[in-house]
C-alpha cells in the first residue's frame, strides 16, 4: 500500500481536497468521469472531459467479408480477422512506430480477462507475472499470429499519411483501436469514411473476471490548489454545471462527464461512445498514464515487441514487473 499512500500524499500536498464543497454536485456526474479525480473516497477535482478507446470499423469492408455485426467477443473478433483476411481485406492498422496504440490491445484484454481490481492491485504490488496478465499476453499474441495489421506496420506513425488513420481512412485497412478523435484525425490524414464508419466496444473475452461495460481512456477536468481561496471551487462548480458544459458538448469539443448529458452529443458514432461511457461500471486510465511515466513505457515496449514477436507473453510480464518494482 506504499505507493498508494504516496501519491495520496503527493495530491493532497499539489492539490485541495474539495469533496464537502462539491458534495452536492456529485451526483450529477457519470462514475466514470469523476473516478480519476477521487482517491480513498475524496474528491480532488472536477471532470470537464472523457474519452474512450475502442474500434473503428469500415461498415462496407465487414460486409465484404461476410461479417455482419460487430463481434461482441474477442474469440468472434479473432474470427472476423480471418474472415476479412479471406476476402483479402486488411483486417487491421497499427501505428506500430510510436507503440502506444499497441498497448492498447494488452490493456483492454488485461481489463477483461483479469479485471480492474487486477490492474489497481498491480499498481501496488508491482507485480505483472500473474497468470492472467500472461493470458492477456498470450491473446494479443493470437492476434499477431493472425498477422492482421498492414505491410511494413512495425515503422508506421499514427497520423502521417501512410500512418495507420490514414489507412483506415483510405479504405485500406478494416478498422483501429483508438479514442474518441479517431473520426477527426482519419478526416485529416486521409479522405475519411463518412457513413461507412461504424464503431464497437472492445470484446468481452470468454470467462473473464472483467465486464465489456468497464471502460479504458482518459479526460481532462479541473482542480484548485491547495491554498485555493473557496471562489476557485465555485469556478469550477460553475464550469461542469450542465447549462455550461453542454454547450461545450453541442459544440463537440467534449464528451458528456453529466448524466443525461449524452442527449447533446449530434455526431451518431460519438452518441454510442458517449452512451456507453454513461453506462460505464468501471473505468481504467490509460496505462502508460495510470503507473509511474518508467512503468508505462515499459508496457508501452513490452507489448510492441510481443506483437513483433521478439519477447513471449511471459517476458512481458517479467518485464514490466521488475521496471515497476525497481519504481515502487
Amino acid at each position: 500500500m506504499g505507493r498508494r499512500r504516496a501519491q495520496a500524499a503527493d495530491r493532497r500536498r499539489a492539490g485541495q481536497d474539495i469533496s464537502s464543497d462539491v458534495a452536492d454536485v456529485l451526483p450529477s456526474f457519470t462514475p466514470a468521469a469523476l473516478s480519476a479525480y477521487q482517491i480513498d473516497g475524496k474528491t480532488y477535482g472536477l471532470p470537464t472531459d472523457i474519452g474512450l478507446v475502442g474500434f473503428w470499423y469500415n461498415k462496407k469492408l465487414f460486409a465484404k467479408a461476410g461479417v455482419t455485426q460487430p463481434p461482441a467477443t474477442w474469440s468472434a473478433f479473432l474470427e472476423d480477422v480471418k474472415k476479412l483476411k479471406a476476402a483479402g481485406v486488411t483486417p487491421i492498422a497499427l501505428a506500430g512506430k510510436e507503440k502506444w496504440p499497441g498497448h492498447y490491445y494488452w490493456a483492454y484484454l488485461a481489463m477483461r480477462i483479469a479485471g480492474l481490481d487486477a490492474l489497481k492491485q498491480a499498481a501496488v504490488d508491482h507485480d505483472f507475472t500473474k497468470p492472467d496478465f500472461v493470458a492477456a499476453g498470450q491473446q494479443v499474441k493470437a492476434l499477431a499470429d493472425l498477422q492482421p495489421f498492414q505491410k511494413g506496420f512495425l515503422g508506421a506513425g499514427y497520423g502521417t499519411p501512410d500512418g495507420q488513420a490514414a489507412t483506415v481512412a483510405n479504405g485500406k485497412a478494416a478498422m483501429e483501436l483508438m479514442g474518441q478523435w479517431a473520426p477527426a484525425v482519419q478526416k485529416d490524414a486521409g479522405k475519411g469514411l463518412g457513413d461507412d464508419l461504424g464503431f464497437f466496444p472492445f470484446p468481452a473475452v470468454d470467462g473473464g473476471k472483467g465486464s465489456i461495460s468497464d471502460a479504458f481512456g482518459g479526460g481532462g477536468g479541473l482542480a484548485v490548489g491547495a491554498d485555493a481561496p473557496a471562489e476557485a471551487v465555485q469556478f469550477v462548480k460553475f464550469m461542469t454545471e450542465m447549462d455550461n458544459h453542454s454547450k461545450a458538448v453541442a459544440a463537440g469539443g467534449v464528451l458528456p462527464v453529466l448524466k443525461g448529458e449524452e442527449s447533446a452529443v449530434t455526431d451518431p458514432n460519438l452518441k454510442q461512445v458517449a452512451t456507453q461511457l454513461a453506462a460505464a461500471g468501471g473505468y481504467q486510465l490509460y496505462l502508460d498514464q495510470a503507473y509511474p511515466p518508467a512503468v508505462g513505457q515499459q508496457v508501452n515496449d513490452s507489448v510492441a515487441e510481443l506483437i513483433a514477436g521478439t519477447k513471449t507473453p511471459e517476458e512481458v510480464g517479467k518485464a514490466i514487473t521488475e521496471v515497476a518494482k525497481s519504481e515502487g
